[in-house]
């Protein structure tokens, strides 16, 4: 999915008159929802003004829109790769449907350019790659993903499949929505709870 979207960020500075921080058209790839990772909140996008895709970040503390170009040897369509957290870096990943492989590049300083680099590669023979995502990864180095459908994909370490869990009764969806609950400081108030 593509979406056309035409971005502006105003300030109303003392003389209560707006101001155009900056502007720029894009287009979303693959996902409007943006992905929260160092107090930014990031999209995949197309700068059609630019020539080129790039991750389009906006600083909530600082209120500023920038980009980030994709690694230089990345070379996929953008319906075949996304956005995610690896470890503790910006990551992308792409599907390659020759190879039957994902790729995954991570972002080591963040927005740095040259600091990309290539993750050893996930071996997908046994999946269907259409729908394939990682999820999150574990402290040890394992990853966790989706198969789109109806399971759930282990790799360990050395990027070996270890485990293929089926969570679907029979039904089968053709596409599910995987996420991952974070335990934070922040109390949700209940039911059994005065605010």
């Amino acid at each position: 999915m593509i979406l056309i979207l035409q971005i502006h960020i105003f300030n109303i500075p003392p003389q209560n008159t707006l101001v155009d921080l900056c502007s720029c058209q894009i287009l979303i790839q693959n996902t409007i929802v943006g992905l929260f990772f160092n107090g930014c909140i990031h999209w995949l996008a197309r700068r059609p003004d630019l020539f080129m895709d790039v991750i389009i970040a906006f600083d909530l503390m600082e209120r500023k829109l920038f980009n980030m170009p994709f690694p230089d040897c990345f070379n996929h369509e953008p319906r075949d790769w996304g956005l995610w957290v690896f470890g503790e870096s910006l990551s992308l990943f792409a599907k390659d449907y020759v190879r039957r492989r994902v790729e995954i590049w991570v972002m080591k300083e963040y927005n740095v350019h040259s600091y990309w680099t290539l993750h050893p590669v996930l071996p997908i023979d046994d999946i269907s790659t259409i729908f394939f995502s990682p999820i999150c990864s574990t402290k040890s180095g394992d990853i966790v993903s989706t198969d789109g459908r109806t399971g759930l994909l282990k790799y360990n370490d050395k990027k070996q499949l270890i485990e293929h869990y089926y969570y679907c009764d029979g039904r089968l969806p053709i596409r599910s929505k995987v996420t991952v609950y974070t335990e934070s400081l922040l109390s949700v108030p209940g039911d059994n709870v005065q605010v």
